[in-house]
This record gives structure tokens, C-alpha cells and sequence, in this order.
């Protein structure tokens, strides 16, 4: 899906031309617009597939809203199905007032591991269940050897990732925890994209902070003040290493969705799947 595309599923709903044309704020797996003065937001999915994702992410943000977790609010409780694509509302966050820090995202994760299980089902975080997809519609762009090695990384790693002992109480996580998750506004910060919330391991949630500073250049003072914020570094337990592998096989395979359009993304999705293949821990990725 382009930005072309998504605007014409806001058009067939009806949420464009009222107060001037929508603002694009991002686009990867959802195109994410602001709708002019209505004080709104308008996330477009990429397929009438993702629509449960949907469903369940309103209902998420129902749930923390009644628990008093900071996070964005939705506009509409249900979301509409338009030409095949999920579109979402949600009432737009004021402006920044400053960059999200790893302290912040530690607060809010200590808050929602804190939670007990919400009044309906949360899935468990199914980390590489879409790597078929992302692989599906990198299509030819890519090698099909590097499409059959990620497929075959991706089965190894379910495995090991099912037989792992944790260390904290599984439970409800975010699922995606990143500062960019994370936005900072007048009244402090505030949890945002909960399509990903689940309900597993709470150390998915910390090793994605240790891989950023592995892969992704984060200072290593900013590593140590997130771990020292939670209370716990997730490196010292022994599983760290099998979700970190198994996240950096589904970091590698979203690239490769951006690769039939975007030649920087090809570029990336390749530098990841040879350090991969090598056994490189330490080539620097970069965010996309």
C-alpha cells in the first residue's frame, strides 16, 4: 500500500475534503494521517487481513483508558472496513514538548506489566507470525534464497522461543518498545501504536531496548538508564538471546516489504540478511 492508495480509502470514507487535504505523519505498516482542524488521526492497514488487529487495538486503548494508562485515546470504538483496508480514528496528541527518553518508555512499561489480564482475550505477542506476509509482498524485489533462509530462521526460532523459562511474570506488554512509541506532551508521556499489545513474555518488551543498543546505535548510558528505570537488565537472563535472534529474523523481514518501491529499503533489508547469514552480531542496522 502507497500513500496514493491510502488516500483514496480515506476519500471512499469520507474523511477527506472537509478541512483541507490530510496530512501523511508516517506510513509503514499503517499510513498514519492528521485530518486537518478536526483534531483527529486516521490509521489506514494495509489489508482487510489486518482488521482483528484493529478491533483489538481499540479495545486496548478502551482498557487502558479505564486503567489510567497514559496512551492514545480512539476516536470510534469499532473501525470501518474501506476497500479492504482497516481505518482506525483516534483523537490527535498535542504537540511535543520534547523527545521521548528510554526512562520514559521504562515508566510506562513498569505500569502495563503491573496490569492484570484485561476482560478479553489478548493474544500472544506472535513476533514472527508476520513474517510470511511482510516476505509475500516483498515479492521478486528480493532473493528468493534470502526469502527461504528468512522463513527457515523464522521456524528454528518459534521453536526455541516456545520452550524458554522466564524470568518475570508473563502478562500484558506493548509489544513494540521503542521510544518512538513513546510521545511527550504537556501533561508527560504517553503511549501510542498499541496494535501490537499481547499478552506473553514481559521480556519482549525489554530485549527490544537491548537491541537497539546492539544493532541500532543507542548510547550505551542510554541502555543502562532504561534497564536502571525498569529495575532489571533483561541481558542477564539466559533467554535474551533467543528473543533477540527471533526479533532480529522480524526486523529483517519488515524491511523487505518496502523493498518493490523504496531502493534505500532494499539496500537495508540486504546489509541485514548478510550480517545475519555471517553471524554479525554488531553491523549497525538502521531504523526504516
Amino acid at each position: 500500500m502507497d500513500e496514493a492508495r491510502a488516500r483514496e480509502a480515506l476519500t471512499a470514507a469520507g474523511l477527506t475534503g472537509r478541512t483541507g487535504s490530510p496530512e501523511l505523519l508516517a506510513l509503514g505498516e499503517n499510513a498514519v494521517f492528521a485530518l486537518g482542524g478536526d483534531g483527529l488521526v486516521a490509521k489506514v492497514g494495509r489489508e482487510a487481513g489486518l482488521l482483528p488487529r484493529a478491533e483489538r487495538e481499540l479495545a486496548v486503548a478502551g482498557w487502558f483508558a479505564e486503567c489510567g494508562i497514559p496512551a492514545v485515546r480512539a476516536a470510534e470504538p469499532r473501525p470501518r472496513l474501506v476497500d479492504g483496508h482497516p481505518v482506525t480514528l483516534w483523537h490527535r496528541l498535542p504537540d511535543a514538548v520534547r523527545p521521548a527518553g528510554p526512562e520514559d518508555l521504562a515508566v510506562l512499561l513498569r505500569r502495563i506489566h503491573a496490569l492484570p489480564a484485561p476482560p478479553f482475550v489478548l493474544p500472544p505477542r506472535d513476533l514472527l507470525g508476520g513474517v510470511e506476509r511482510w516476505l509475500r509482498l516483498a515479492g521478486r524485489a528480493i532473493d528468493p534464497a534470502d526469502a527461504a533462509y528468512l522463513r527457515a530462521r523464522r521456524d528454528g526460532y518459534a521453536d526455541q522461543v516456545a520452550a524458554l523459562t522466564p524470568h518475570l511474570a508473563p502478562g500484558p506488554i506493548h509489544g513494540d518498545a521503542l521510544p518512538r512509541n513513546v510521545h511527550v506532551g504537556p501533561d508527560g508521556p504517553v503511549l501510542v501504536d498499541l496494535e501490537t499489545v499481547s499478552s506473553d513474555l514481559r521480556e519482549h518488551d525489554l530485549v527490544v531496548m537491548a537491541l537497539s543498543r546492539d544493532r541500532y546505535g543507542l548510547p550505551a548510558e542510554s541502555y543502562e538508564a532504561f534497564a536502571t528505570a525498569y529495575g532489571w537488565d533483561v541481558r542477564d537472563w539466559e533467554g535474551c538471546a533467543v528473543l533477540r535472534g527471533a526479533r532480529e529474523t522480524a526486523s529483517c523481514a519488515w524491511v523487505s516489504q518496502h523493498a518493490p518501491a523504496n531502493p534505500k529499503a532494499l539496500a537495508e533489508f540486504r546489509r541485514r540478511v548478510d550480517s545475519l547469514r555471517e553471524g554479525d552480531t554488531e553491523t549497525r542496522w538502521h531504523p526504516f
